[in-house]
């Protein structure tokens, strides 16, 4: 299924382009240029122990299409038996889908979305303490503000009511058309995180006062998390254009993607406290103390969604790139040149996601108004990697 570049038709990407912003798509780079692998330093293994460091050269191999026909997805969470849940962006629903069988099942819509833009239900995670308290915790667009709330999941309701009313856990971070963030996950240490974006206002990005532009750690009931780096805050990182990929490898590290402008698209090694350069820097910088990529793509390349650790790599998706990024990893340094796969066999990826050993879950990001999608879009695929 071989697809051509979808250039921005919405009359959103008008916006986007004179704001020149890659944001989901990618404006045309100010010059091509290829990956670089350009980073920090590597800390030490946090076990202790000595890193095994992955070959340069991996492979994808698709196993199966677990599920078509999906209207937007967006977040995707593994239940636990095989079967996973999946956000749609405009719709507000949360459905699931058997793992075998790739029936779906809607639990319900989320009330309170307000979908514009790029705005709108959008990543979701499961409580850590989900078989006994059956929490489902989403991120989305109301119409003031982007917030998360969780939601009691009953599976024994009928189809469509097994969702109960939402709590607000967090709330107040900036929304806009563009730059939204979105992505939440529950680190090793059970903490909440959440990639947000500064909403199209960069100066929100550099202000430690600010919800927009950060990643964020919180208590599962939204309260800022003990040992964050600024003292009753939620902000745990900051100088970000919008985060919305967030994975731990297996010696407890945090890594994040980012969209660029014009020019560069991140994969960054979170360090809490760490100021990671936007608007000041795009990409490596030489000058301002700033926290430099482990890599780093032009936006046509890549224009990154979510994240997933397996195998000693990140896996990264590609909206407007349309492609898997594979970054091995030595530390928190890329330990080999990034390589691509599935280039433009699937359309825009936007989410992916462990499934544990050598396997990932991949969501294709065709229906959202930017891209051109086949008769079965959207879709989740199943991978093995190496």
């Amino acid at each position: 299924m071989q697809r051509r570049a979808v250039p921005a038709v919405l009359a959103a990407a008008a916006l986007l382009l004179t704001a020149g912003c890659s944001s989901d798509d990618g404006a045309p780079p100010e010059k091509d240029a290829a990956a670089s692998t350009a980073g920090a330093a590597a800390p030490s293994s946090p076990s202790g122990k000595a890193e095994e460091t992955p070959p340069a050269k991996g492979s994808v191999t698709v196993v199966r299409t677990v599920a078509t026909g999906l209207a937007g997805p967006w977040g995707l969470a593994p239940v636990g038996d095989g079967d996973l849940l999946v956000s749609s962006r405009d719709e507000a629903t949360l459905t699931r889908i058997d793992g075998k069988t790739g029936k779906k099942t809607e639990l319900g819509e989320v009330p309170g979305v307000a979908a514009e833009g790029e705005g709108g239900l959008l990543g979701i995670a499961l409580s850590p303490d989900f078989a006994s308290d059956h929490m489902i915790y989403a991120y989305f667009t109301s119409a003031s503000d982007n917030r998360i709330v969780r939601m009691l999941y009953n599976e024994r309701k009928p189809a469509g009511e097994q969702l109960g009313a939402p709590d607000t856990v967090f709330r107040g971070i900036p929304k806009g058309v563009i730059h939204n963030g979105g992505r939440i996950a529950f680190g090793p240490d059970r903490m909440l995180y959440a990639g947000t974006g500064e909403s199209g206002d960069t100066g929100l990005s550099q202000d430690k006062e600010s919800l927009g532009g950060k990643i964020l750690r919180m208590t599962p009931d939204g309260e800022p998390a003990p040992g964050n780096p600024f003292p009753g805050s939620p902000v745990y990182s900051y100088g970000h254009r919008n985060v919305q990929g967030l994975a731990w490898d297996r010696e407890q590290r945090l890594f994040a993607s980012e969209f660029g402008q014009n020019t560069w698209d991140e994969l960054n090694a979170i360090a809490p406290g760490d100021n990671y350069g936007w608007p000041e820097a795009e990409g490596h910088a030489d000058e301002g103390g700033f926290h430099n990529p482990i890599a780093q793509w032009s936006t046509e390349d890549a224009s990154p969604s979510g994240i997933a650790y397996a195998e000693g790599s990140v896996w990264m998706a590609g909206l407007r790139g349309e492609r898997l990024w594979r970054i091995p990893l030595k530390g928190t340094e890329a330990s080999a040149k990034p390589q691509a796969f599935l280039e433009e066999e699937y359309g825009r990826l936007r989410t992916v996601v462990a499934a544990g050993g050598d396997r990932l879950w991949l969501v294709t990001s065709n229906t959202d108004g930017r891209g051109s999608p086949e008769p079965q879009d959207d879709r989740v695929l199943e991978l093995r990697v190496s």
